[in-house]
């Protein structure tokens, strides 16, 4: 039943390798831990989730981590529903924990304008620099950059077609530094690009080898680069689209714009970056209002 899951989410909802090995894996403990309660995975119970649900919290998961797990399986069983394999969907009743929302971390526009303001002197701190002027510029994940081929680039019109989660493809633009670097660094990539791999020629990013670059290379140029800077925050490539979210908001961008370009399919998740700009307005307003903070007056306090 889980491999016939698995292929449906494959091959009907299209969901990246990433996403699949996330829901498998998460599945798959569920199943492991219904059987060792002496059951069937049909014959599972609400009073079976609450157990799991009290396991996974004994095991001081976050409760982020435990609704995802949750929504996992009530996928799965909506599946078995679907298929007629078991009547009823015991984790419907299932209430997802409630949990606090970090706000994402992100570089304030002189921030990142110093960390982008690198030079580069040889083809590898060309591709750095014309990397993370991709990521500031699109908006994009780092792993809708790193999937990147050469041929989805159009720098004549200024955008590119990227594919987003659910393999979606999208259309995110490209500002004017970032289509010069890229002119730039196409002249020079053909030269380093392993020719006898077919992926590695039309990989837009390339790594040492010549072959298409991970998301943990990426990482790993940032981090390098990050050590010559005093950014007193953590910095990561999922950093410069929280970056571009926030300052397209500031900068008084219509928020459900902003959702298209970020490629979610839900406005709630976009509107975590107006909580950003509420915040930095707040301090603003705070340090400039003469009234703004409370300062008692001892004659009139009665």
């Amino acid at each position: 039943m889980l491999k016939s899951y698995i292929e449906y989410l494959r091959s009907v909802r299209n969901l990246s390798p990433h996403s699949i090995r996330a829901y498998s894996n998460d599945i798959a403990v569920f199943v492991k831990f219904i059987e060792d309660r002496g059951k069937a995975i049909t014959d599972t119970r609400f009073e079976d989730l609450r157990a799991y649900i009290s396991m996974l919290s004994g095991n001081r998961l976050s409760a982020k981590s435990i609704n995802r797990k949750i929504s996992a399986i009530r996928g799965f069983f909506r599946f078995l529903n679907r298929e007629k394999l078991m009547s009823g969907n015991p984790a419907d009743n299932i209430r997802s924990l409630k949990y606090s929302r970090h706000l994402p971390s992100f570089l304030f526009e002189d921030e990142m304008k110093e960390l982008l303001a690198a030079d580069f002197n040889d083809f590898w701190s060309l591709r750095d620099k014309t990397i993370f002027e991709f990521l500031y510029s699109t908006g994009c994940r780092v792993s809708e950059s790193t999937a990147l081929n050469v041929g989805d680039l159009d720098l004549k019109g200024g955008s590119a077609i990227v594919k987003g989660k659910g393999r979606k493809d999208r259309v995110v633009f490209l500002g004017e530094s970032t289509k010069n670097l890229l002119r730039q660094y196409l002249l020079k990539r053909k030269y380093f690009a392993k020719r006898s791999d077919p992926e590695s020629l039309k990989a837009l990013f390339i790594n040492h080898h010549g072959r298409r670059i991970t998301n943990r290379g990426v990482q790993y140029i940032l981090s390098r680069y990050l050590e010559n800077y005093e950014i007193m925050k953590k910095v990561s490539p999922h950093t410069f689209r929280h970056s571009f979210a926030t300052h397209l908001l500031n900068r008084g961008a219509d928020i459900r714009i902003v959702q298209e370009l970020l490629g979610h399919s839900s406005l709630s998740t976009t509107q975590v970056y107006t909580h950003i700009g509420l915040e930095k307005l707040k301090k603003v307003y705070l340090d400039a209002h003469p009234h703004a903070r409370y300062i008692p007056d001892s004659h009139n306090d009665m």
